[in-house]
């Protein structure tokens, strides 16, 4: 590794370079911040030694000028003044982690290795989205929005430890492919990715399905069967929609987490599982704690780590670059030539809200590449909600038939929803219902 140490003490350079090279590193070194500058202006580094004083300088501030000269570098504060006030500021401006002084070559080693582990890490992770991108278009880190890079960047922090996480945002902003990405990051990368939809299973078959269930424990229960949790031993369990969760069951997810202690439905052995929980809801967990509805012990033991994810409406940089990708996907799928998207397609876009996020912008796309015929993607390809962002559109008190104001409403509800049943529920009517109207909203199409 290149690894350039900045200190204004002679002795401790010296005793960096000896070590780290007796390490196999190539060292440069600098006492000033305008040395450590310009050497990285003669050639890239991979890590950086950086201590906290550099006689009438601060090393925190030398932090971010030097990632804004090298993005990748990783930097380690050196100091001998280690408080926990001053780790929490060198990791928000920048840095890896820090070293107090007096240190020893054993934490050097350490620190070096822990830097490789997560060279080799990025470098797996690039390749593993490459080939989920092959499969999934949507399942890309790549961003241009400052918020999506925040929750990245928070995802790759919180790869390194086993605490739980609950990714927080709307319905289709893509918390699932964020939760398979910190999988792929943590040290429980080669062990399983299990996931349980919480919302589309009743309490009883959520429980079996979560936890297993004996030979006998209820109708149809022909033969022992494990859940989820024993599937993910060693690896990561990700709750999708975990606010749907009866009260009962999360008494029992609640002891799970506690205790790493669980026992199959209609069985009294207690079992032990290694499993890192990883959640995700659209629901304003805080307001269903006060109604109720969600356990308040439950909702902090799931967020030791919360990750906001954005809205696609947040992130309109990355709106323009995801719908020519899903088109370039859908296009190679179908085995013809990606055609491309027209001015008034880019415009009626960028108008339309997404109310379903990516997840909506997916299927659209999708819907577009099989009506349009031509090279060229129009409006007219698209559904009548997003086809008339551009136009007036359907707008309460404006000239329209009530019949027009229920349809669009309708829509978007569905649209903004992961299932027809959640849809049928904010619209206060049944699913069976729901389900009529939207065949007839489809043969209108």
């Amino acid at each position: 590794m290149r690894v350039l140490v900045v200190d204004d003490e002679r002795n401790i350079r010296h005793t960096l370079r000896v070590c780290l090279e007796g390490l196999g590193c190539e060292v440069r070194e600098a006492a000033t911040p305008e040395a450590a500058l310009a050497a990285l202006a003669q050639g890239p580094a991979d890590l950086a030694f950086v201590d906290l004083r550099l006689g009438n300088a601060s090393g925190l501030e030398l932090l971010p000028r030097l990632l804004a000269e090298s993005p990748a570098l990783d930097v380690i504060l050196i100091t001998a003044y280690a408080t926990f006030d001053t780790a929490v500021e060198a990791v928000k401006r920048g840095a890896r982690d820090y070293l107090p002084k007096p240190f020893t070559p054993a934490q050097i080693r350490h620190v070096l290795e822990r830097a490789k582990a997560q060279r080799e890490l990025t470098s797996h992770l690039g390749d593993l989205e490459g080939q989920l991108a092959q499969a999934v278009p949507e399942a890309t880190l790549e961003t241009a929005s400052p918020a999506m890079h925040a929750a990245i960047g928070f995802i790759q922090r919180a790869a390194t430890s086993d605490a739980s996480v609950l990714l927080r945002g709307e319905s289709g902003t893509g918390k699932g492919v964020l939760a398979r990405a910190l999988h792929s990051m943590s040290a429980r990368r080669k062990r399983p990715f299990v996931t349980i939809n919480c919302p589309t299973l009743s309490e009883q078959l959520l429980a079996s399905e979560l936890f297993g269930h004996a030979r006998g424990a209820f109708t149809g229960a022909v033969k022992d069967q494990p859940g989820r949790v024993e599937q993910a031993e060693g690896g990561t369990l990700f709750l999708d929609e975990v606010a749907e969760m009866s009260p009962a069951l999360q008494a029992q997810l609640l002891r799970f987490l506690q205790e790493k202690q669980f026992e199959r439905l209609g069985e009294g052995r207690t079992r032990k599982a290694d499993v890192r929980v990883v959640a995700a809801t659209h629901r304003d967990l805080e307001k269903d704690v006060a109604e109720g509805r969600f356990r308040e012990d439950l909702m902090y033991r799931l967020n030791v780590l919360e990750v906001k994810l954005p809205s696609l409406r947040e992130r309109p940089e990355d709106l323009l670059p995801l719908a020519r990708r899903f088109i370039a996907f859908f296009a190679k799928a179908a085995q013809r030539p990606a055609p491309e998207l027209s001015p008034a397609t880019e415009a009626m876009l960028r108008a339309y809200p997404w109310p379903g996020n990516v997840r909506e912008l997916r299927n659209a796309l999708e819907r577009a590449l099989i009506v349009g015929a031509s090279g060229v993607v129009e409006p007219q390809a698209f559904p009548e909600r997003i086809a008339s962002a551009v136009g007036p559109g359907v707008t309460l008190g404006g000239p329209h038939t009530l019949e027009a104001v229920e349809r669009e409403h309708t829509l978007r509800v569905m649209a903004s929803v992961p299932t027809l049943d959640e849809a049928a529920r904010l619209l206060g009517i049944d699913a069976s219902t729901l389900w009529r109207k939207r065949k007839k909203y489809e043969a209108e199409t």
